[in-house]
């Protein structure tokens, strides 16, 4: 198998677990350089995993290092630039944090950029690699619950820190499918002054190419399935079938009702969060990039254009919330303004 080189700019929290991730593939990467404007950070975290080079510049550190792999774990403000970057250093794959952009034109100029440049780029939709996640996947793969008919999402975090996560990974449950319209509500305005601006909650259906409808909710009024202390995991995704359902969360828990099951209830609570994040998540995650280097025909479940559809569907959702209609994907926003400073416009007061 190929090895791959890496560089990566960011030496948060974050930026640690990116770290591990790659160092727990050491067949599949050699992770050569780290970048942080934080000087006394960066050595701390070269330092801490024997790291060989640093810098405060990430053009530097492009151009020396020259490595096939970037990656970055900034805030979402910075994604385009950095993306143009990589691929002006020519880079073969992009990893970053999501959202993907805190626009859909700028996602639009990100998977542009990037599928004109032949650079492979995923979006840290890492979750569903916990074990809990794939075990309601598997349940619903095997047809324990019957067709499946309807999936309901849920976050009580934020649009853009934890709603991209899960309309990701209601995709992913229903198969990489296509959306084909959205209807949207949402109110609030606290929350897009965070660094991962979004309405304080939105909530929406959506329509799918075969025919399955879900519904999503992020936000401060979405259900409360755990204690006030688990806030940043506390959300679902429940996939009902013709004969039972199955669902998961971030913090370690599933279960599932099936045709098999005998009129129980079937799960368990397994590693919470944290354990997770170090441990489980994003080696599997990083080490799906090498198989797709590797391979054209092996693409990545968390590429840029799956993100891009997550956000698309998203946009729409705030669109349909603005205009009092059903909104049909593909979308576009006006030139000039996003859809974000537009709920800003309609919703702050002046």
């Amino acid at each position: 198998m190929t090895k791959y080189t890496v560089a990566q700019v960011g030496c948060g929290g974050r930026g640690h677990r990116h770290i591990e991730g790659f160092l727990r593939n050491p067949d599949r990467f050699d992770l050569v350089a780290i970048c942080d404007l934080d000087r006394e950070r960066l050595d701390a975290t070269a330092d801490t995993f024997a790291i060989p080079r640093r810098y405060t510049d990430a053009d530097a550190m492009l151009g020396e290092v020259k490595p096939d792999v970037f990656c970055f774990v900034t805030q979402p403000a910075a994604r385009l630039e950095l993306v143009e970057l990589g691929v002006r250093r020519g880079v073969r794959a992009i990893a970053f944090e999501k959202p993907m952009a805190t626009s859909l034109a700028e996602a639009h100029a990100i998977v542009s950029l990037c599928d004109s440049a032949g650079v492979k780029a995923i979006v840290s939709h890492q979750q569903k690699y916990g074990p809990q996640w794939q075990k309601a996947k598997a349940v619903v793969d095997s047809g324990a619950i019957g067709d499946v008919v309807r999936i309901h999402a849920s976050a009580r975090a934020w649009l853009m820190q934890l709603g991209t996560h899960i309309v990701d990974y209601l995709m992913w449950f229903n198969g990489a499918r296509r959306a084909e319209w959205v209807v949207g509500h949402l109110h609030g305005a606290e929350h897009l002054a965070d660094s991962h601006p979004s309405p304080d909650y939105i909530l929406g259906e959506i329509a799918f190419e075969n025919g399955l409808r879900a519904f999503v909710e992020s936000g401060y009024l979405s259900p409360q399935w755990l204690g006030d202390d688990r806030f940043w995991t506390d959300n679902r995704i429940t996939v009902y079938g013709t004969h039972g359902y199955a669902w998961a969360n971030t913090d370690g828990g599933w279960a599932a009702f099936t045709k098999e099951s005998g009129g129980e209830v079937i799960g368990e609570q397994l590693a919470q969060w944290g354990e997770q994040e170090r441990e489980l998540l994003q080696a599997p995650y990083l080490r799906e990039l090498a198989d797709w280097l590797d391979d054209d025909a092996r693409p990545h479940s968390c590429n840029a254009a799956i993100s891009y559809h997550g956000l698309e569907i998203l946009t729409g959702l705030c669109l349909s919330a603005l205009e009092h209609r059903r909104v049909d994907l593909p979308v576009a926003e006006i030139p000039g303004e996003t859809v974000l400073e537009r709920i800003a416009r309609e919703l702050l007061p002046r």
